[in-house]
């Protein structure tokens, strides 16, 4: 590591630091900076079936080890690093991995998922009231996202007052396209008009 990356990083490495020995980031270390930075995890090994490799990750949660690699640079979750530089992850990685793969399944941005992760605790594994609060922060917006998703499973078949005029109904429930007046975008969906 070059002098420059130390200090823009503020990277601190003892006197025997060599590449191979953990480098430990600072708060003011920034994800896109060379050295990775993630959420303090402690430095001490756990007993034995506590923490699990990289790859171990990988198969149990079936996300790709580069995936894992990239939540890490977010800071979405976090690892400590053996002697031998081998990144090792506390069981409950797990969960935090689940909740990432849910949350982007039904479109949630990475950002905001990172935003509530935040609020979990480092350096313990969370109880069921912190994932408690965490989902009770999401319940109104998935609501509305299921509410969205009925109305594109019920609804689109008929007329959705885009202004298309093709389908039969079109003429009776938009005639000459009388919602496209209101705005635009298809007004009986927006709207919720049945």
């Amino acid at each position: 590591m070059d002098e420059a990356t130390t200090q823009d990083c503020a990277v601190e490495c003892t006197p025997e630091y060599t590449p191979q020995d953990t480098v430990e980031c600072v708060p003011e270390c920034a994800p896109q900076d060379a050295v990775e930075c993630a959420p303090e995890c402690g430095d001490e090994p756990l007993p034995k079936g506590a923490e699990l490799s990289v790859g171990e990750v990988a198969a149990r949660s079936g996300v790709a080890v580069s995936a894992l690699h990239f939540y890490e640079r977010q800071g979405l979750i976090c690892s400590r690093r053996t002697s031998g530089n081998q990144r090792r992850y506390r069981r409950d990685v797990l969960r935090r991995v689940a909740l990432i793969r849910i949350a982007q399944r039904v479109g949630i941005p990475l950002a905001d998922v990172a935003a509530v992760l935040e609020t979990l605790p480092n350096g313990r594994t969370p109880t069921r009231e912190d994932w408690k609060r965490l989902s009770r922060r999401w319940q109104e917006e998935l609501e509305e996202r299921m509410r969205y998703l009925a109305q594109l499973r019920d609804d689109f078949e008929d007329c959705v007052g885009c202004g298309c005029l093709s389908m039969e109904r079109c003429m009776l429930l938009n005639p000459y396209d009388r919602l496209g007046q209101e705005g635009p975008g298809p007004r009986r969906l927006l709207t919720n008009r049945r």
